[in-house]
């Protein structure tokens, strides 16, 4: 259980610099922002394989655990209108 809780502390900013990454360059719902977050989590649990002798499981539990921690568990049942990259347009009307 502790490996589980050090992997996601790990795991979270790089989860959460990835998915501002991806906010900042593709136009996106806000409202999907915690799929994406919790999705690029469970992606890059998957792919630390190199990083520790964990199991399969265990680093998706600890991806998943970190993209909510990324954006935020009570966000994922917050509903939020507009895009995450505004035009300028979109911007001067605000």
């Amino acid at each position: 259980m502790q490996e589980l809780l050090l992997f996601v502390t790990v795991l979270s900013p790089f989860v959460v610099g990835s998915v501002e990454v991806i906010k900042r360059t593709i136009p996106l719902p806000k409202n999907y922002v915690p799929l994406l977050s919790v999705g690029t989590g469970l992606l890059l649990g998957s792919l630390a394989y190199p990083l520790t002798d964990m199991d399969l499981v265990l680093r998706l539990w600890a991806g998943a655990g970190a993209g909510l921690s990324g954006t935020g568990l009570f966000e994922i049942v917050n509903r939020r209108d507009g895009f995450t990259k505004s035009s300028k347009e979109d911007r001067e009307k605000e």
